[in-house]
């Protein structure tokens, strides 16, 4: 489940300018010399809500942090920090602050780019999580709680790769790296850094029943959606032709549905892969290849899963029962933006 840092707190062509090292340096540098290296890169998201229900009843103002991945001004933090916000505002390491402008978002995987016109930023390097082993040691930057005097620095080890856990609002996150590193309420879209000085995940949550356990995404996730943000402002996901909708129950009443997980297949095209699988509007999957299907963010993860070629087999719920359906995977099949 998500943390308190989640509970309280809430691609046209550019220049890239963050990179992502190859030939990554050996892990030795001290923690001192990752602190110097990244901290100049981390930044303080300061957001305002959308009013609820009049001018007058804002949602509280809330804080987090970012890292900048290019010296255009380009930002990467959490969507839930920025979700259902009329004005965000970035805090520099320089103590000054500056307006920004949310550019891209992906909820499934709690993603947001944020952009700034400001000069002199310094980009933090990106590197592969893939190289991170249990128990190596790892820095954890952010801004606690909104603390004066600039970033917090909090040391821990990997305890675990791949997790996935469950957010509030029923979606599930993926590709985790769980740390004991101390993660506070605003740590949430600050950096987990390894000691090359390379940023290797986002702090997003913490277990709130537990001591020490915290997650960050991994950058190899982060990675593809991040460059889809910055050219095209979205996440690009295959067009299959319908749109996913996470079955919750008030979706159980409005659809009368006599199953209470999975997803449901809104407006399906006729024309497009979905309708020839033999998927109908209003059919719910509930599994991908024998994985059980709860929410959206499971069915990409089960159907987009590296290395499997072979078509997806649905297990659907339909009108005329359960039954099982074939939805080709193939990579060059017609892209759009989608949930």
């Amino acid at each position: 489940m998500f943390a308190a840092c989640v509970n309280v707190l809430l691609f046209g062509f550019c220049h890239i300018a963050y990179s992502r090292s190859d030939g990554l340096p050996g892990k030795d540098l001290s923690v001192p010399a990752v602190v110097a290296l990244v901290r100049p890169s981390v930044v303080a998201i300061m957001t305002r809500g959308i009013p609820l229900n009049s001018a007058l009843h804002p949602t509280p103002p809330g804080s987090g942090s970012g890292v900048i991945v290019d010296e255009q001004g380009y930002i990467l933090t959490n969507n839930h920090l920025v979700e259902n916000t009329k004005s965000v505002v970035v805090g520099l390491p320089s103590g000054r602050l500056t307006p920004g402008r949310v550019v891209g978002r992906d909820f499934l995987l709690d993603l947001a780019l944020i952009k700034i016109q400001a000069r002199d930023l310094i980009a933090a390097k990106l590197g592969q999580s893939s190289t991170l082993v249990i128990g190596e040691t790892v820095v954890a930057i952010g801004n606690p709680f909104a603390l004066k005097g600039g970033s917090t620095v909090t040391v821990g080890v990997v305890s675990a790769m791949d997790r996935s856990i469950l957010t509030p609002n029923g979606e599930t996150l993926y590709d985790l790296i769980q740390t004991d590193a101390a993660i506070n309420p605003g740590n949430s879209g600050g950096p987990l850094v390894d000691l090359s000085g390379h940023v290797v995940g986002m702090n997003v949550a913490v277990a709130p029943s537990a001591q020490a356990i915290s997650y960050a995404i991994s950058i190899d996730a982060v990675l593809p959606p991040l460059q889809s943000m910055i050219v095209r402002g979205s996440v690009m996901r295959p067009d299959l032709g319908f749109l996913p909708v996470t079955v919750t129950p008030s979706i159980v009443a409005s659809f009368s549905l006599e199953i209470d997980r999975g997803v449901l297949t809104a407006q399906v095209d006729p024309s497009k892969p979905a309708a020839q699988a033999g998927l109908q509007t209003g059919d719910v999957i509930t599994a991908v290849d024998n994985v059980q299907i709860y929410n959206m963010g499971d069915f990409w993860h089960a159907y987009l899963r590296p290395g499997d070629p072979l078509p997806a087999q649905l297990t659907v719920f339909g009108k005329n029962g359960q039954v099982t359906l074939s939805l080709s995977r193939d990579p060059f099949a017609q892209s759009d933006r989608q949930p």
